[in-house]
Parts: C-alpha cells; structure tokens; sequence
C-alpha cells in the first residue's frame, strides 16, 4: 500500500480483511490510524513474515473526510511557507509538508546550500497556520526521496518506493561496474551516485571471480578466442574468436575451465559418461 499515489510502498498484514487493489485502508502509525491505498492485493506467503502492521480495516467516510482535511491543510502550510521563505528572502526551498492533526503540528522540510536561520520564519509560519510548526532541513537524496521522480533507468525511484535506507556508494562501485567515470552517468535524480551501484556491486564482484578475465584464453563451442569483456546482466562473456577474428557472446557456463573439466571427466549435466542422457 501507498500513501499517495505513485509514493513510496509499504507492506501490510492484512488481518483479516481482504482488501482490493485501489481501497482505501487503515494503517496504524504512531499518531493514529492513517488512510493508505491498496496497490497489491493479499497475496499468499511461503515464508513467515513477522513484524508487519496489521491492516486496521477499510476506511469509512469519517476517515477519509479527514485524510481530505489534511491534505488541503498541507496544501495551504505550502503555499504560506513559500510566501513567507519569500518575505524573510531566505535560501530555501520547501520539499514536503506533513500535519498532524492530533497534535496540530506541521512538520515543513526544506533544502538548502548551507545552514539558514529560521528562527523568524517558524514565529511567522506559527502565527500564519496557528498551530505548532518545525522546520527540517533534509539533504539531497532526502529531496528526491520526498519529491519522487523517474529515474535514468526509466522506472520510479528506488528511494521513492522500496529502498529503505541509503547506503555509502563509492566511484569505485562504478568502475567494478564496467560504467564511465561520467557524473552525467552514474548520478541520480539527486545529483549524487547512483544508490543502485551499491546493491548490485555484489554481483559484479561475484562474477568477476567466476568469469574469465579479459585477455585469458578460453574455448569456446564455436572455436577458441581471447575474453574480450564480460555482460554481467545476462551471465555472457565476449569472446574474439581465432577464426577470423569473430566476436561471439558465450555463456559464462560454457567457457568456464571447471566446468569444462567436470563435463570432460562426467560429460554433461542430464547425461552419462557416454553422452546418452540418464534415465
């Protein structure tokens, strides 16, 4: 489930209620139940999931009247937090609203190049809103978080959806990664690296191992060649063949010497020494 639409995703133990996509639902937060969309519906699990919340229900009409509310009170905390940053002629720039309106506090994240003095522009916003309100300075990959967007790769932002947590990416992530050294290519909608670099850098480094490495000499079942460079999404290696100078795509598997010497000493996987196939 979401809060909003195309935000960020959120797993919920169903109870026992039985949802469809696109209800409105009930989510226990610290501050009360809150209105959240069904994106995905109950689905079976082989595996014992603990530590869920527990869907509280459908929403009524008293829930989502005042999910409304609150919407139009952040929308209105927005627009005066721009105009007031205006009036104090501040360096800021407002990302996210959230209210509470148990307590009748608003929460206002902002951006900016450096630290900003903001002791006038919360007595304003207080005065504005008549509530409680806090100012929170958040970095970029924050931003991003809260703004969501498509990334380079075409699909929602990791940050804005699944990813949980952000961890260090380093350049070096990259370069095991075969990508340029380009901030145009590697970075995000942030400005920063990538936060996919980090959880598929296992995988690079994993294969690397049991791959050839380029320049090593490999046969392959179209002849023998030189590794010319390795396609780690789809488990290939770049092979430049003797014969005419050919390149081909070879699996991993079939230029690979331990594999190789095991078919040689018991022949292929499914069949037996004599290559007929097992029973």
């Amino acid at each position: 489930m979401s809060f909003t639409r195309y935000g960020r995703l959120y797993y919920l133990d169903p109870g026992g209620h039985t949802p469809k996509v696109g209800d409105k639902v009930l989510v226990p937060t610290d501050s009360g139940p809150e209105v959240a969309e069904c994106v995905w519906a109950p689905q079976y699990s082989s595996e014992d999931i603990d530590g869920l919340p527990v869907c509280e229900g459908v929403a009524g009409d008293e829930h989502l009247a005042r999910d409304e509310s609150n919407k139009r009170r952040r929308a209105e905390a927005r627009s005066v937090s721009k105009r007031l940053i205006k009036r104090h002629s501040l360096p800021m720039k407002v990302v996210g609203v959230d209210y509470l309106d148990k307590d009748n506090v608003y929460t206002v994240y902002f951006s900016a190049p450096h630290r900003v003095d903001f002791r006038a522009l919360v007595r304003d916003l207080a005065r504005n809103l008549r509530a409680r309100v806090e100012l929170r300075q958040i970095g970029p990959r924050d931003e991003a978080r809260l703004q969501g967007g498509i990334g380079p790769c075409g699909r929602d932002l990791c940050c804005a959806t699944f990813l949980k947590d952000f961890e260090p990416v380093s350049v070096r992530m990259a370069k095991d990664q075969d990508l340029p050294v380009n901030p145009l290519r590697i970075a995000g909608a942030c400005g920063r690296l990538m936060c996919c670099l980090k959880y598929e850098h296992p995988l690079y480094v994993e294969t690397r191992y049991r791959m050839p490495k380029a320049g090593s000499r490999v046969a392959t079942p179209q002849g023998d060649g030189t590794v010319m460079g390795h396609n780690v999404p789809s488990d290939t290696v770049l092979v430049r063949l003797d014969d005419g100078g050919r390149r081909c795509a070879c699996p991993s598997a079939s230029v690979c010497s331990p594999r190789q010497q095991h078919e040689k000493q018991y022949g292929p996987e499914g069949a037996n020494p004599d290559g007929t196939p097992t029973p």
